[in-house]
């Protein structure tokens, strides 16, 4: 069975608000609509498309079904669909209200009062009794699990007529197991089948934070809307542009969820470059600090710090401060894996007036060195 993804067909992020769903259903509609295109297939085909997503992601209910179970949310509607029309579907006791799988004709959800080993009290009973041939649509765990596979935690029971049943022959599979046992089951948390554990697809989401290099420095909050929930997400000290945060099973709510990944960008800054822990900075310092020396003070992203400018110091040189660049990603300010602060000297000139361009003279006469051209 190949799995449809409905979300993709309407071009719209699973995130995407009913408002933004109906929208795009619209568009797209009315591009490809047979009466717009008549004759053609390709486009026929593709409203078609369009329309049974919009049939799954405009009903909530069918969507929250569809978010939940993934890729075999279609191969479960169309079982389902089979084992109503059989007639050989019926429940185990009264339907539990509020069942996310009462939507699927060939199972019957009832709520066994003293449950099973699997189930435990409260437990949900599916059951399926009907044509092989109706299992066709279903994944290899389906086949297995109602068809004569092994349930899951020993409880419950599974039977089957015959080793092999045939076609026209009848096939009836009981499972006993709570709903969080069997969405865990299907998200491949703890059943097997044939020796393995089968798994839906998970769907994972990103979104994005902009960040100053001083949240960078510290480590900062953002806050993340995804799926109507708001998550608040602690960046670490040390983030660098272009790294993800993942945030385990935190892409949607329910069983299953996939991983919610948070892609970071630092915001250039007007005084500092970075380079992965090290950080560049130019500064700049009179003609008398360069000539006669003297300490200056420097702006780091920890606070003021003293650097010692030597007498005679050129424009050009650098200085390299210890430990005054970025700290590792994840590790505190004040860790001693700190890079560091590379400080690039400029010397700037002073406008002179009359008066001081003749001591300006004088004192070159005074300190006349060699032609630095050779």
């Amino acid at each position: 069975m190949e799995y449809k993804d409905y979300y993709s067909t309407l071009g719209v992020p699973r995130t995407a608000t009913p408002a933004q769903i109906k929208k795009a259903f619209r568009s797209l509609a009315r591009k490809h609509h047979p009466d717009v295109n008549k004759g053609d297939a390709v486009a026929e085909r593709r409203f078609k498309e369009i329309t049974e997503a919009n049939e799954v992601l405009a009903d909530p209910e069918k969507k929250k079904l569809y978010d939940q179970l993934g890729a075999d949310w279609e191969s479960y509607q169309r079982a389902g669909a089979a084992g109503a029309a059989s007639g050989g579907a019926r429940g185990a006791g009264g339907r539990g209200t509020g069942d996310p799988f009462a939507g699927f004709g060939g199972f019957a959800g009832g709520r066994s009062p003293g449950g099973g080993a699997a189930g435990g009290p409260g437990g949900v009973r599916f059951e399926f009794h009907g044509d092989p041939e109706d299992l066709a649509g279903f994944s290899d765990f389906f086949r297995t699990f109602f068809a004569g596979g092994a349930p899951p935690g020993g409880g419950g029971s599974a039977s089957a007529a015959g080793a092999g049943p045939s076609r026209g022959g009848r096939v009836s599979g009981a499972q006993e197991a709570s709903l969080e046992e069997m969405l865990a089951g299907f998200r491949g948390g703890g059943f097997e089948v044939d020796g393995h554990r089968p798994s839906l697809p998970r769907h994972d989401a990103e979104a994005e934070a902009e960040i100053s290099l001083e949240e960078a420095f510290h480590g900062t909050e953002r806050r993340v809307e995804i799926e109507g929930r708001r998550l608040d997400i602690r960046i670490p000290p040390g983030v660098d542009t272009g790294r993800r945060i993942r945030l385990s099973g935190k892409a949607g709510s329910g069983p299953g969820a996939g991983d919610l990944y948070l892609r970071v960008k630092v915001q250039p800054h007007p005084t500092f470059t970075r380079s992965g822990t090290e950080l560049r900075r130019e500064l700049r310092i009179t003609l008398g600090e360069a000539l006669f020396g003297g300490e200056v003070p420097v702006q780091t992203l920890k606070g003021r710090v003293l650097l010692n400018i030597p007498p005679g110091t050129q424009s050009g040189r650098v200085f390299r401060l210890k430990s005054q660049g970025m700290p590792a990603f994840g590790a505190s300010e004040a860790d001693a894996s700190a890079g560091d602060m590379l400080v690039t000297i400029r010397v700037i000139l002073p406008t002179l007036d009359e008066g001081a361009q003749e001591a300006g003279r004088h004192f070159v006469e005074l300190a006349r060195q060699p032609d630095p051209r050779g």
